[in-house]
């Protein structure tokens, strides 16, 4: 019986799919098991912890200091580097999506995401937060900040219109998502009930008196400058 060892780079990046699966499992399990508050908790204190093991053995595996590891690589590489795994995690989106859509039909496959949005969401509101020292309850402001280091923030064209102290409205100007499917010819994507999801909770996580409206999402009818725009207000 013959049999071909993986090379040393499918090693790890077999690696790699399993710890994120791992990890990602761990998440949606305690969701189910604690609800989604205190697995958010849990994920706090389990991810700044396993990121700072992980980093320590990267480094000691590479003879650097944890904070060295990236320290020879100009600016421009690591931009690439962000941009590369930003779009990886749209790629992993859009080919689970088309998995489970191809084993079941779409309906099913909306379902799926939308409950991962459900749960992403505030992690990513969270880890904005976190990031940026946001103060709980931080108003539209806070908001705006978030907002900017979102995945999707760094993918996508989005500008903020009509600001006022207690409402905000953001238009997504272009999404790669739709603007691939328009390049083939496709109609654009129903995501306004994923998109429903996905900003009301980040909203509500950033400060639980906003609100979330859509003013616009396909399947709606929408113009060319803007493929979905939303309004957020404080709630009095």
């Amino acid at each position: 019986m013959n049999e071909s060892k993986p090379t040393a780079a499918e090693d790890i990046t077999e690696i790699i799919r399993q710890l994120s699966a791992h990890y990602g499992l761990w998440l949606a399990e305690s969701v189910h098991q604690l609800g989604l508050e205190a697995a958010l908790d849990a994920e706090k204190e389990a991810g700044d912890r396993f990121f700072t093991i992980l980093s320590g053995k990267l480094g000691r595996a590479l003879g650097l200091r944890p904070q060295d590891l990236l320290s020879g690589v100009d600016q421009e590489k690591l931009d690439k580097i962000g941009m590369a795994l930003r779009s990886a995690w749209l790629a992993a989106d859009g080919v689970w999506f088309q998995a489970i859509e191809g084993q079941t039909d779409m309906v099913t496959a909306k379902r799926v995401n939308d409950s991962c949005w459900s749960r992403f969401s505030p992690l990513e509101a969270r880890r904005a937060k976190d990031i940026l020292s946001l103060p709980e309850n931080g108003g539209i402001q806070a908001l705006k900040s978030a907002l900017g280091v979102r995945m999707y923030a760094h993918l996508n064209s989005w500008e903020f219109l009509e600001e006022t102290d207690n409402s905000v409205i953001f238009r997504m100007t272009e999404c790669r998502v739709q603007s691939a499917r328009k390049r083939k010819g496709l109609a654009d994507y129903p995501c306004k009930s994923g998109g429903i999801t996905e900003y009301t909770g980040f909203a509500k996580e950033i400060d639980s008196r906003l609100r979330c409206e859509c003013i616009g999402c396909p399947p709606d009818e929408h113009p060319d400058e803007w493929v979905c725009a939303w309004k957020f207000t404080i709630a009095e």
